[in-house]
């Protein structure tokens, strides 16, 4: 199992940043498990942002936040992080972190929210234009 902890949500005007931080332990080695964020804005469903591989050197990102958000993971701190600029109202949403066993598939081939098991409670992040 994984468990996860995500931190970081505010209230931030348009063009901002924030930096989300997931805090995850396992009783697995980390190199055992994928990561990745996602959202969920009210009446919408749930969204992938951005996925990243257990080491942390492959990432892939959602077309609506490219070159806006970077995901990165710190396997010696346990945490995932998502760091946001350029936040748009359209950003507006809880975000989720969530995790993945391999099991034999390399992370990227499978980033759908239905691949993934274990999910944190969620920070809410709301950009005012």
């Amino acid at each position: 199992q994984v468990q996860l902890v995500e931190s970081g949500g505010d209230s931030v005007q348009s063009g901002g940043s924030l930096r989300l931080s997931c805090a995850y332990t396992s009783l697995y080695a980390y190199n055992s498990y994928c990561l990745g964020w996602f959202r969920q804005a009210p009446g919408k469903e749930r969204e992938g942002v951005a996925h990243i591989n257990t080491g942390g050197g492959s990432t892939d990102y959602a077309d609506s936040v490219k070159g806006r958000f970077t995901i990165s993971r710190d396997n010696a701190k346990n945490t995932l992080y998502l760091l946001m600029n350029s936040l748009q109202p359209e950003d507006t949403a809880m975000y989720y972190c969530a995790a993945r066993m391999t099991d034999g598939f390399p992370c990227l081939s499978r980033t759908r929210a239905g691949d993934y098991s274990y999910w944190g409670q969620g920070t809410q992040v709301t950009v005012s234009s």
